[in-house]
């Protein structure tokens, strides 16, 4: 394999301190490919693993490589409130098919500081009865806070559940301004 080839499918990542604890970051020369929450060293490493057996590369840890600068800089705005949406290239490899459809109808469709009900999502990709699909669909998002499926919430004001845990949607709802802050 030569030098060109490599960096066609080079996988660069980094940790960054947020609000809701360290997240991983992952990009492809295509965009950022993952985002994992608690990302502590035993999560990275099987994160790094899981990505490396999907993508056919080993990622490298590599902070200063331009789209990860880039989307440390805006996830650390995003947490401190002067950032209200993300303005990356996404690699949408690792998600295909119905769960694509819907996370980009959320990417695009539903703002800072709103939320959509499953069912509403499901409508909006043309399958109003898939809700619980929409579920799943959420739980399958490789790019959790810049794909916002924290604001993906039960018809009946329940929250709905959340892959990074109920306290860090409440966290980032309450970022947003949808809920208040917690008390503790």
């Amino acid at each position: 394999m030569n030098s060109h080839e490599q960096d066609e499918q080079r996988v660069v990542w980094a940790v960054v301190d947020s609000g809701i604890g360290p997240l991983l970051l992952a990009a492809t020369p295509e965009g950022l490919v993952s985002v994992v929450f608690h990302a502590t060293d035993p999560v990275r490493d099987r994160a790094l693993a899981r990505l490396a057996d999907r993508l056919g590369a080993e990622p490298v840890e590599a902070p200063d490589s331009p789209l990860l600068a880039e989307a440390i800089r805006q996830v650390e705005a995003y947490f401190t409130g002067a950032r209200r949406d993300f303005a990356l290239p996404l690699d949408w490899s690792l998600v295909s098919g119905f769960n694509r459809q819907v996370l980009r109808e959320l990417a695009d469709g539903v703002p800072y500081g709103t939320v959509v009900g499953y069912g509403d999502l499901a409508r909006r990709v043309g399958q109003p009865g898939a809700a619980q699909a929409v579920g799943l669909a959420m739980g399958a998002n490789p790019l959790p806070v810049v794909v916002p499926c924290h604001r993906v919430v039960e018809s009946d004001g329940g929250i709905g559940g959340f892959g990074g845990g109920l306290e860090t949607k409440r966290k980032l709802l309450a970022l947003e301004g949808v809920l208040p802050e917690p008390l503790f």
